[in-house]
């Protein structure tokens, strides 16, 4: 069992009985353990989430979810629309904070460190986290300015470090080829594809140590969206990436592991292998094989 992380989602004590539906369950409001896989355990996380909750005012919206982020891996956030992935992906940097009434139990730590802990530092910590939204949001200015902003604001000015930062982004994010020679035009006039590979270069260029993405293809095309797809594999092994989305053949050929949450729950977690082809519940097959949600 990860250290620091709750004892009760990783046992099966808190079960359904064999002949009940866990989804069920949880539509009704009833609290069922997780089955989190061994594996899952066995792994160095960079990041640790420990019996979190969260509220919207009264409503509570994350379940005391308890999970392990790997290190230098891919996860993945499965789930049916609005069933708290993007919520929990936003807590992971705190951007829920810029929203009223919010209220949280419960810890996550990066590297060891509290996120939540009162004296942190949201800015510092949110330069910890490289984020990508859905819709590609590149700054008004021009691709070279949108790479090395993060350089900028923490004042490096060399031009030699500045150059040599923006190509191997660039290059990182399989974006150098196709912009190398207008690096001074502005980024609006990419394409969608090309600009949210330029928000993935933008992000790795200030070398976080969890690169969020937030259902970085949902408006995309496919060929855009295998470029990103491509792109998330070439990442692997370089960056902790923590990614959201609502196509499981994009989980299961991106991801090395799945998380499925259900209504703000964590319902089942292991190496994407086994979610998608040797899932321990029939809840989990039945959702990855496009059954329900």
């Amino acid at each position: 069992m990860q250290k620091g992380i709750g004892p009760s989602v990783y046992s099966d004590g808190n079960k359904p009985d064999a002949g009940t539906n866990r989804l069920q369950a949880v539509a009704q409001g009833k609290d069922v353990g997780a089955e989190v896989h061994p594996k899952v355990l066995e792994e160095t996380p960079v990041l640790e989430i420990d019996r979190f909750n969260l509220w919207y005012g009264s409503k509570q919206v994350i379940h005391d979810i308890s999970m392990p982020i790997i290190r230098k891996q891919v996860t993945a956030l499965i789930g049916p629309s609005g069933c708290g992935k993007s919520t929990l992906l936003r807590s992971v940097n705190r951007m829920n904070d810029l929203i009223q009434n919010i209220r949280i139990t419960g810890d996550m730590r990066l590297n060891g460190d509290s996120i939540y802990e009162p004296r942190m530092d949201v800015i510092n910590l949110r330069k910890r986290m490289g984020m990508v939204f859905q819709k590609p949001n590149p700054f008004p200015m021009s691709i070279f300015e949108n790479v090395v902003y993060s350089l900028r604001i923490d004042g490096e000015k060399n031009r030699s470090v500045l150059d040599e930062v923006c190509e191997i982004s660039l290059r990182g994010a399989a974006l150098w080829d196709e912009v190398k020679d207008c690096l001074n035009d502005s980024a609006l006039k990419l394409s969608g594809g090309q600009q949210q590979r330029l928000c993935i270069a933008r992000a790795v260029a200030a070398e976080p140590e969890v690169l969020l993405l937030d259902e970085p293809c949902s408006a995309l095309d496919p060929i855009a969206t295998g470029k990103i797809e491509d792109l998330i594999q070439e990442l692997r092994g370089q960056y902790s990436i923590l990614m959201v989305t609502h196509n499981m053949q994009q989980a299961s050929r991106a991801s090395d592991y799945t998380a499925f949450i259900y209504l703000g729950r964590l319902i089942e977690y292991g190496p994407t292998s086994d979610i998608f082809t040797n899932p321990v519940l029939q809840e989990t097959e039945s959702y990855v094989t496009g059954r329900f949600g």
